[in-house]
């Protein structure tokens, strides 16, 4: 009798662990992290083979934030496909990273609490900026919002200034809960 009593409260405590993460994981606020836009001050010198590596770049940092972001449980990450055409449609007339709040006819769209924009101003081949910013989407109230300089237009760079803005929304409690 007693073991099954024993096994019985281990599958309890079992159970409530799961529920209780389960629960954890629901309290987190949701984001919609829309794609990294680039402010570049030299961009009548860029070849094609420039402008290529910089789409790039700016895909990889999207990414990159997107799964930081993710992976250290920081907000659920939502995919912005259902928002496809609103984003594109906003995207065709203005930088989202600077539209006035259109961010958050994206954010209510997909149902989520948060919203992030990033962009890139890239000042030179050596000096770049990456900025984030996190709003409510229901207010629009700025909850975070910083920058990085980063030294160096090459991949490692970007990858490094991404991660540094993830640590530093990390360590930002107000714009997590």
């Amino acid at each position: 009798m007693t073991i099954i009593v024993r096994a019985m409260s281990f599958i309890l405590a079992g159970a409530m662990l799961l529920c209780g993460s389960v629960l954890a994981q629901d309290a987190r606020q949701s984001i919609a992290l829309l794609d990294c836009t680039l402010i570049d001050d030299n961009a009548v010198y860029n070849d094609a083979e420039i402008n290529r590596i910089q789409s790039q770049r700016l895909q990889m940092i999207g990414h990159a934030l997107r799964d930081d972001m993710q992976e250290r449980a920081l907000f659920r990450v939502t995919d912005n496909a259902p928002a496809s055409g609103l984003i594109a449609s906003l995207q065709s007339d203005q930088d989202l990273s600077a539209c006035n709040g259109c961010e958050l006819r994206v954010a209510r769209e997909l149902g989520v609490s948060r919203v992030g924009v990033c962009w890139v101003q890239k000042i030179s081949n050596l000096i770049l900026n990456m900025n984030l910013r996190v709003e409510d989407a229901h207010s629009g109230a700025i909850l975070f919002q910083r920058s990085v300089d980063i030294r160096g237009n090459t991949d490692q760079s970007w990858r490094r200034g991404a991660k540094a803005l993830v640590d530093l929304l990390a360590n930002d409690a107000s714009a997590l809960h």
